[in-house]
């Protein structure tokens, strides 16, 4: 190979290339110095970063075993810098142009490195005489053309053939920092979700499955469903007409894969029209229009929903912030209750953080669009909704997900008889009147609740339980069973926020050096949370407290200090003056205007939360009636005396077993008799 078509790669290629971290790449080239299979020198240098050449680093992989990647020799090309972007070359127009070459090798099955630029863009201008999809991309790419050819063979070789190569190259988007093709990525989880719903929403409708994705650049989703669908489903795929980067992409894309495609024609004002049987695919924003903000999300979807009729179907991913959350902006707001009125929402599903690879943090929502039955009046009409923010999108979960999706497209009858797993069906009059989240969370109860009449049956019967073992006559309480149609009234943490009844306060950052085991200031972080009985103590002076960290602040009593990772965890400072420690939180009831919370029940309901649930502004607070706030509080501390009390107990006992195992087996101590009567009485009988 000449030195124009040499491959070059980083540090960072390299690791990539043998599925390692960066550092140990930096540990070979260290430790190999001086051995007899030296890691390969740098062969040029591009913005101060050492260039290596790929086959050489391929080949020391190959020969010293390093790494976890078998087939490093046959995948060097995949992981390579692009030829021509050493020298400058913008990195979109190197992946154009390879994208281009791909779908030229397909469509001809030539050898292309060995063509000459003015034989390649010939070929070009023969397979796409209106440039539709692929000559500007290579006519751009100039004289490095044939060398970018060449590269493109190897691609092919290395993945066996042109849709893996494609395939690959998409990948390496993220790696060639091309925010136009990554900014807006899915991850696998969330097309797969979406291609799963699409295709089941497909099969109820019968016939040939039409799919379209309206969106500028979107083919993520359209590639999810053809895998979705399976090679023997007869499918067809409708794309838009733009003409951008992103726009042509897709039409390469799908044709690479050999995909029966069409074109969407769409207008200036975002207009289209799909006839028949079909589901749209989409997401917002897209890959051609990244900066979409909510208004024009929802205008999107409102171009979408006018030109549907009961013969199609739609599922929609965009931004939970858009779908389903608040706050939202006044004219956005509009869009979307306009847009539940017409009545084709039938499904909205909050889903978890980490759907989109460039914000991880930003949690998506779907919209299932879908007949409006136009019989139902307007008061009546239902809309099913689901909030997964919570829950890992495993097989199993994706699967009855998508089986709610499905059954929310039927009518009355049909959705009374399925078995709902995550949804549950809320008037859609409801949803348009809610001042909450469209898909606000019930509150957290345990595996099985108990009935009022059961559970004060429950708490007499321990009553006289532990009063007949000896335990204080302060711990007994009465009860008495409320009302069968009360319900329990909750909010999540944004809420009482947003009214002042909560109040959110950051932990303080200290240096562990500064943590001692005994004297000073009690902290509390994660240790402190997760395993508050065993943890060991750590304190601070309040003088080094002052002098080092003069912005720290101290917790008050009935202040509720939390923790979000590993798991949720929280427990009820009642002493006050202790330093929380972050990541640790604190959460401080208003006592002025409590709104109905109780420390212990806020710290019962986080320390209640599945692991997975993170979001700790939407978690939902059970309030206690003013009447019982008092009552509770005296309850709770008469039981955490006494329970405190057992624990120093066991801990009393623990340490007496171990004095006496040790000291009679080890001969240090002699039993003269029975500790007490028990001991008697238990081997009565058995003389």
């Amino acid at each position: 190979m000449n030195e124009a078509e040499a491959l070059r790669m980083t540090l960072t290629d390299v690791a990539a290339l043998a599925q390692v971290q960066r550092p140990v790449v930096s540990m070979w080239r260290k430790r190999s110095t001086g051995s007899a299979q030296p890691f390969p020198g740098p062969v040029a240098f591009e913005g101060g970063r050492e260039l290596f050449d790929a086959d050489q680093v391929a080949a020391w992989l190959a020969a010293t075993g390093r790494g976890n990647n078998p087939e490093a020799v046959n995948d060097a090309a995949a992981f390579a810098r692009v030829p021509g972007a050493a020298a400058g070359s913008a990195q979109g127009t190197i992946l154009g142009a390879l994208t281009a070459l791909l779908s030229l090798k397909a469509m001809t099955g030539h050898e292309l490195g060995t063509l000459s630029t003015d034989e390649l863009l010939d070929l070009a201008d023969e397979c796409d005489p209106d440039d539709l999809f692929l000559y500007s991309e290579l006519e751009a790419n100039g004289a490095s053309l044939p060398s970018t050819a060449s590269f493109a063979d190897r691609l092919v070789d290395s993945a066996y053939n042109a849709p893996a190569a494609f395939e690959q190259l998409l990948t390496a988007r993220f790696r060639m920092g091309l925010r136009e093709h990554s900014d807006t990525a899915l991850t696998d989880s969330a097309v797969g979700l979406v291609a799963a719903a699409a295709v089941e929403l497909a099969a109820s409708l019968g016939g040939n499955a039409v799919f379209a994705d309206a969106t500028r650049g979107g083919s993520d989703l359209l590639m999810g469903v053809a895998h979705a669908a399976g090679e023997s489903a007869a499918v067809s795929f409708l794309a838009t007409d733009y003409d951008g980067g992103a726009g042509r992409l897709v039409r390469r894309r799908l044709l690479v894969h050999g995909v029966d495609g069409g074109q969407i024609r769409v207008d200036p004002r975002g207009e289209f029209a799909v006839r028949g049987a079909a589901v749209h695919v989409a997401q917002y924003p897209s890959p051609g229009d990244p900066g979409m903000d909510a208004s024009q999300i929802l205008l999107a979807v409102e171009h979408m929903v006018l030109q549907m009729d009961d013969q199609q179907r739609a599922v929609i991913i965009a931004p939970a912030r858009v779908l389903c959350d608040l706050p939202l902006d006044a004219g956005a707001a509009g869009l979307r209750s306009g847009l539940l009125r017409i009545g084709r929402v039938r499904a909205i599903v909050r889903l978890p953080q980490g759907l989109l690879r460039s914000k991880p943090r930003e949690a998506q929502a779907l919209w299932v669009l879908g007949p409006s039955f136009a019989e139902v009046p307007i008061a009546e009409r239902w809309t099913m909704v689901a909030d997964l923010s919570t829950q890992d999108l495993t097989e199993d979960v994706k699967q009855d997900l998508v089986s709610d999706i499905v059954a929310s497209m039927g009518n009355g009858a049909t959705v009374r008889a399925h078995s709902f797993r995550f949804a549950r069906l809320v008037q859609t009059r409801l949803l348009l009147a809610s001042k909450k989240s469209l898909v606000v969370k019930p509150p957290h109860r345990s595996a099985r609740m108990p009935g009022s009449a059961e559970a004060a049956l429950r708490v007499e019967e321990l009553v006289r339980l532990l009063q007949s073992s000896g335990s204080r006559e302060s711990a007994a309480v009465n009860v008495l069973p409320t009302e069968p149609n009360t319900k329990a009234q909750s909010a999540s943490v944004q809420e009482l926020i947003a009214t002042g009844t909560l109040k959110y306060i950051k932990g303080n950052r200290l240096e562990d050096a500064d943590l001692a085991p005994q004297e000073g200031t009690r902290v509390l972080g994660p240790p402190e949370l997760l395993e508050p009985h065993s943890a060991p103590p750590r304190h601070i002076g309040l003088l080094e407290l002052s002098a080092n960290y003069p912005a720290s602040r101290l917790t008050q009593p009935g202040d509720v200090v939390f923790c979000t990772s590993p798991r949720p965890a929280a427990m009820v400072d009642g002493e006050g003056g202790a330093v929380v420690v972050f990541p640790a939180r604190v959460l401080r009831i208003d006592d002025g205007d409590p709104g109905g919370l109780v420390p212990d029940v806020v710290a019962a309901d986080i320390n209640q939360l599945s692991n997975s649930d993170k979001d700790w502004r939407g978690w939902r607070l059970r309030r206690t009636p003013d009447a019982q706030r008092q009552p509770l509080r005296n309850a709770l501390a008469e039981l955490q005396h006494e329970q405190q009390a057992a624990r120093e107990r066991l801990g009393r006992l623990d340490e007496l077993a171990t004095l006496i195992t040790d000291g009679v087996a080890g001969g240090s101590l002699t039993l003269t008799g029975p500790i007490s009567n028990h001991a008697d009485s238990s081997t009565k009988g058995t003389q």
